[in-house]
C-alpha cells in the first residue's frame, strides 16, 4: 500500500473524486493537504456523509423560504 495514497493521481476519478477501495478511511487529506479533506467515494459511508452535507444547506434554504 502506498504511504500516501491520496497523492496518487490514479486514485482520482475525473481528477476530482478520490476513489480508492483499498483505503478504508472515509475522510482523507487532499493531494495538497493545505486544501483540506475529501471523501473516499469507494467507502460506502461516504454516501451518507454526502447526503448529510447536502441536506444541511437544503434544509436551511427551505426553512428560510418558509418562515
Amino acid at each position: 500500500m502506498d504511504s500516501f495514497p491520496e497523492q496518487n493521481p490514479s486514485h482520482y476519478k475525473w481528477g476530482f473524486f478520490y476513489y480508492n477501495p483499498h483505503d478504508s478511511r472515509v475522510w482523507v487529506p487532499k493531494a495538497n493537504p493545505v486544501m483540506g479533506m475529501t471523501l473516499n467515494f469507494a467507502n460506502p459511508k461516504s454516501l451518507w456523509w454526502s447526503l448529510l452535507l447536502l441536506a444541511l444547506p437544503i434544509t436551511t434554504a427551505l426553512l428560510a423560504f418558509l418562515l
